[in-house]
């Protein structure tokens, strides 16, 4: 038994430490696709770019983990079926949860391990990656190269550019103003194309324009009615300017000044910050309650329903305790009355109303951010436990499909993990809204997909013919081949 143990945990380990590496490349890919434009055109050196995306490629482990175990585990299952290696065994009288037995404790461990990564070693990677990404956006390069809107970083210079080229370094519509002695807009430069290039020490940036002209205004000549403002005009086919620069070089942001964010927070730092905004959310809540304008006696009551309950004050409970007709005292009122008192109820529910609009928006945002803290600490959760609910995914479907190799296996996993992501941003997206409990939308794809799993593990362990693709291969082989039978019969002519 231990041989055979030792023979699919080599199976397995093979697979899942080639598909996890493939898993982080191909999500890493997508943070490019994402922040390339952040990082085109600022100069950067090799080093700054490969931390960036090693920083990176640990944001993407929790998300890799997963999709790695359930596309290893149906390779391994699939590759032991397609070479009747599962079927000897199980012939042998070894059942499939005791061939799965080893890989069981496998995936409880990078279960276990995905929770302490995410947790301990994912916030420190997401405070250093969150550093660095905010010092390259701030990286002063790319500010010359910014398309439609005038550029005053470069002391003495204010440059426009209507558009830039795709596939080039290429620039489109030059416009540059010259602010080196401080007379205003008298020199200006337009061109109809052109390229930057910053020296290595990024001291100097050399601008080379083509088909422009430049013009400078003299001084006027003078005075009285006959005063003139002549200026002089310079047409050029090809034009070098050399800007220097200054306050240029990469500087790293202050981790101090980034680790607010709740993706850099462990469960201790989450839970502290979630009491303390909640108790603030709560005191801001009881501050709008009782601003709103009610009768004096349920205002008494809004004020002792909000407050904080505590050993000893128990807010007043609201009940009933008189019964006032209305209509009978409102017709016995004069008519002036009346208009008053519809008066003053229309002027205070417009009061009520402005304090709503202005209150709500606030309110709305102050939840949001609490909500955004309790779904990541959910997140710790609910990510690393995939890793087992996919293990019991993927292994029954590998030995359903019989399939190894990069193949069908690869189909599979990405239709089923693309299943889950959706399952899974649409329950964060009803917790985040407050339309569903927080734990009942951050756990619904858990909800789903793990009576899934027990559902393939059972009937793949027993055998079932309801999950056996013979079958039902076999089936459409009969109902294709009865119909075409029907459609060729010659009929008869009476």
């Amino acid at each position: 038994m231990k041989r055979l143990h030792i023979f699919v945990l080599k199976t397995f380990l093979g697979p899942f430490l080639m598909t996890f590496f493939i898993c982080v490349f191909v999500l890493l890919m997508q943070f490019l696709w994402k922040y390339i434009d952040d990082m085109v055109g600022k100069g950067l050196e090799w080093n700054i770019v490969s931390e960036l995306l090693l920083y990176a490629s640990f944001a993407l482990v929790p998300m890799a983990f997963p999709l790695a175990m359930l596309l290893a585990s149906i390779m391994t299952f699939g590759s032991l079926g397609e070479n009747y290696e599962l079927v000897a065994i199980k012939a042998s009288g070894i059942s499939l949860f005791r061939i799965m037995k080893p890989l069981i404790g496998v995936a409880i461990a990078l279960t276990l391990f995905a929770f302490y990564f995410s947790n301990n070693i994912l916030p420190k990677t997401n405070l250093k990656f969150g550093a660095l990404l905010t010092s390259v956006k701030r990286q002063k390069p790319e500010m010359v190269i910014s398309e439609g809107a005038f550029t005053n970083e470069i002391d003495g210079y204010s440059i426009k550019v209507d558009r830039k080229g795709k596939n080039n370094n290429m620039l489109y519509g030059l416009m540059i103003y010259d602010h080196k002695e401080n007379k205003g807009n008298v020199k200006v430069t337009v061109a109809d194309s052109g390229f930057m290039k910053i020296s290595e020490d990024k001291k100097y940036m050399t601008m080379t324009m083509f088909n422009g002209q430049s013009a400078t205004d003299e001084a006027p000549n003078r005075r009285g009615k006959n005063r003139t403002f002549p200026f002089r005009r310079e047409r050029f086919g090809k034009e070098v300017l050399t800007i220097p620069l200054e306050g240029f070089d990469f500087e790293r942001t202050d981790e101090s000044r980034v680790r607010s964010h709740y993706k850099m927070m462990n469960l201790d730092q989450l839970n502290f910050i979630e009491d303390s905004m909640y108790q603030s959310y709560k005191k801001r809540v009881r501050r709008f309650a009782i601003s709103m304008r009610y009768p004096a006696a349920l205002n008494d009551r809004v004020l002792a329903f909000t407050e904080t309950q505590d050993s000893i004050k128990h807010p007043h409970r609201f009940v009933q305790d008189t019964i006032v007709a209305f209509d009978t005292i409102y017709q016995a009122l004069a008519p002036q009355v009346q208009n008053e008192l519809i008066t003053t109820a229309i002027r205070q529910a417009r009061t009520n109303h402005q304090t709503i609009n202005q209150n709500l928006n606030e309110l709305y945002n102050q939840k949001k951010s609490i909500n955004k803290l309790t779904m990541e600490k959910h997140k710790k959760f609910t990510w690393s436990f995939a890793c087992f609910i996919f293990f019991f995914i993927g292994a029954p479907l590998g030995a359903i499909i019989r399939k190894g190799g990069l193949g069908m296996p690869v189909v599979v996993s990405i239709l089923m993990f693309i299943t889950y992501y959706m399952v899974s941003i649409t329950g964060e997206k009803f917790a985040r809204e407050d339309m569903w409990n927080m734990t009942n939308g951050m756990w619904f794809s858990t909800y789903m997909f793990l009576p899934l799993g027990i559902f393939l593990t059972y009937k793949s362990a027993n055998d079932s013919g309801l999950l056996n693709i013979e079958v039902y291969q076999y089936q459409l082989k009969r109902l294709f081949r009865f119909l075409f039978k029907r459609k060729s019969k010659p009929e008869t002519i009476s």
